[in-house]
């Protein structure tokens, strides 16, 4: 695969460091620098440097032949949500939300190819998938990420249909690119998105777009509930008209305070 373009000022080490401590997440915790040097494809030599001065850094930990992340790490993150609005004015509407449905509710924005989770207020229910701020998922198989991508231009829609990895998550996951187009479509008619066990067995989701006051889509809201407690007529009839009501409050908000600074930090190419 051909080298991505990169601008003269680019910065490759920077790159590779910030792909090192990418390489860590919930599944794995720890790594050792074999793991580390294959999975950002880099060679031993360049992820050892990389690793012993994250290390000096205090952003990595080092035990024998593992690495971990310090919870330094945190600092990158809280640089961006400490200038993040939206999450501020959504979340009192979602903590009011998850008390009128009692099923969790996230906002979210999208990143490149992913969404990723700004504000959650989780049900008290306990949940067996562990999902906090921060996390990713890829936008084409999420609702609140259809909702997001809907609202696009067609052509940057197009494109990333064409380039999107459209493996099969579990049994109803679309593949098809045609079929998504015209998911996205109905999605764009209706205002809101259903997904139905494409990302996760037994999950489902119902998400609306949060637009600001020009009516261009910043983010996206939604609940997610488990198949077995919840129909999708349910969704629909149920869940669908409280979720609508708290988006509306989230952008009346947005009218009053101004633009949702940060509120999306998209690598895309529409604005």
């Amino acid at each position: 695969m051909p080298e991505p373009f990169r601008a003269p000022h680019f910065v490759r080490s920077f790159e590779r460091g910030l792909a090192v401590i990418r390489a860590f997440d919930a599944e794995h915790p720890a790594r050792t620098l074999s793991e580390v040097a294959r999975t950002c494809d880099l060679t031993r030599a360049a992820a050892r440097r990389l690793l012993l001065t994250l290390v000096d850094l205090g952003y990595v930990h080092q035990d024998g032949r593992q690495f971990r992340l310090t919870p330094r790490v945190l600092e990158l993150g809280y640089s961006y949500l400490s200038c993040v609005t939206l999450p501020q004015i959504a979340e009192p509407h979602l903590e009011q939300l998850v008390a009128q449905v009692r099923e969790s509710s996230s906002l979210c924005v999208l990143d490149g190819d992913d969404i990723v989770y700004v504000a959650r207020v989780p049900t008290r229910r306990i949940m067996t998938a562990t999902i906090t701020v921060g996390t990713r998922f890829p936008a084409h198989v999420t609702s609140v990420g259809r909702v997001i991508l809907a609202h696009l231009p067609d052509e940057e829609i197009e494109a990333r249909l064409a380039r999107a990895d459209l493996r099969p998550l579990t049994a109803r996951t679309i593949v098809s690119p045609d079929a998504l187009w015209a998911e996205l479509r109905r999605v764009r008619r209706q205002g809101y998105a259903v997904v139905d066990q494409e990302l996760e067995e037994g999950l489902r989701s119902v998400a609306a777009p949060v637009r600001e006051r020009d009516g261009e889509v910043v983010a996206g809201v939604n609940i997610a509930v488990h198949a077995g407690r919840n129909s999708m007529d349910s969704v629909r009839e149920d869940l669908l008209p409280h979720l609508l009501s708290a988006v509306a409050r989230i952008e009346a908000d947005l009218r009053i305070t101004g633009p949702a600074r940060a509120a999306s930090h998209d690598t895309g190419t529409h604005r």
